[in-house]
């Protein structure tokens, strides 16, 4: 049995990219799933000043170790505009000045989601480029479009398909770990 740490890249309380995340640790079996939330972790932009005055705040250490303490990582990243949201890029960044290689060798599900038809590929694209420079083995994706034509609270994915793709992905990234 490993631990796998579940979150969304999305500091909103609203986030499409949180209940994905949510519905996809609710089917795992057979493992410890810690979701955490992000909306609860507020950091400030990152800036060298910033970290030269105040250093590190202890809840990016705690993050950091509940990193480095799980088998494997659920991750749905969120986009704006195109890329991942500002939030998002602000916590890898606060992240790899505490240690470059926070992601050594974890295991990763990558997912994203959005109202769009596109269900978030820009940043799922992006993230799936630059999670492996902190050392992240990403396993496996998946893309959900139209968020609220294909999700229903309280069933999941509704679209028969797109349902069996995200099954497939979970159980390929769960054999991983």
């Amino acid at each position: 049995m490993g631990t796998i740490l579940a979150f969304a890249g999305s500091n909103s309380s609203t986030s499409v990219n949180f209940k994905l995340v949510k519905h996809t640790a609710s089917l795992v079996e057979g493992h410890k799933v810690n979701l955490m939330n992000l909306a609860n972790y507020p950091f400030p932009m990152y800036s060298e000043d910033h970290e030269k005055e105040n250093g590190f705040s202890n809840s990016l250490v705690e993050v950091k170790k509940d990193i480095q303490n799980a088998d494997g990582l659920i991750i749905s990243v969120n986009e704006h505009n195109g890329n991942v949201s500002a939030y998002f890029k602000n916590f890898l960044d606060w992240l790899s000045r505490l240690d470059k290689q926070f992601l050594d060798g974890k295991k990763v599900l990558l997912m994203s989601t959005s109202p769009g038809k596109r269900g978030g590929i820009g940043a799922f694209e992006i993230a799936n480029n630059i999670l492996p420079r902190f050392g992240a083995t990403a396993v496996i994706g998946f893309s959900l479009p139209s968020f609220y034509d294909n999700f229903e609270h309280g069933k999941g994915i509704i679209d028969s398909e797109l349902s069996k793709a995200h099954q497939q992905a979970l159980s390929e990234f769960l054999a991983e770990i």
